[in-house]
């Protein structure tokens, strides 16, 4: 009976973790709370230290986009991107990689840190961000970066498009917070008119940050 009972509870626990949308996965550089009904990360989490952005000689970058192995029938995204007109967007970038091994080059390749943004964002403002976060860690030693998504537009495939995409960034130094939310469509907007407080992301996200 006893037996039974421990049965019973291992099972039931099995099944409450598996029910629950969002998962948290833990590769080398970043980690990852990804949705499973929306396919995309809600929050993913890094830390970018001097090291990780000023090497000498950079891997090359390898376009190796794939599931997660912690959760592949949900990461399996590669057919609902393909055609449909939006980039697989980091949220940790790729050159935030390059430092180490081809292997935690090929993590920030997994969907887990990808969610469809506009080529005209990823490339912009997005992209801007990214450039200004590696400038902040090479100067100050090291940062802490948070970004993540929220809500629907639509689908492509079984992937969510969300309305909004968003970044917290903390120079350890200086303690100092940097906060942004960007509309997810083709619109160009200069990054210094998408500059919030991280109370404003805290109200978006449901997250505290420290």
């Amino acid at each position: 009976m006893k037996k039974f009972f421990i049965i019973t509870l291992i099972l039931l626990f099995s099944v409450s973790i598996y029910s629950q949308d969002t998962i948290r996965l833990k590769h080398t550089n970043y980690t990852s709370l990804f949705s499973k009904s929306k396919h995309y990360p809600v929050m993913v989490e890094w830390l970018i230290t001097k090291s990780m952005v000023t090497c000498p000689s950079p891997l090359k970058r390898k376009d190796n986009f794939k599931p997660d192995p912690l959760l592949v029938k949900e990461t399996d995204l590669s057919e609902d991107y393909k055609g449909s007109g939006y980039d697989r967007g980091h949220m940790m970038p790729a050159a935030e990689n390059l430092c180490q091994t081809p292997q935690v080059q090929d993590e920030c390749f997994y969907f887990s840190n990808m969610t469809p943004q506009p080529h005209t964002l990823n490339a912009g403002s997005w992209k801007t961000l990214e450039t200004m976060e590696r400038k902040f860690a090479s100067e100050q030693d090291s940062i802490r970066v948070w970004c993540g998504n929220v809500g629907e537009v639509k689908k492509i495939g079984k992937v969510s498009v969300p309305s909004h995409c968003w970044k917290v960034i903390y120079i350890v130094k200086t303690k100092q917070y940097l906060a942004y939310i960007f509309q997810n469509t083709s619109n160009k907007v200069e990054l210094e008119k998408l500059k919030v407080t991280k109370e404003d992301v805290e109200k978006l996200t449901g997250f505290k940050f420290f």
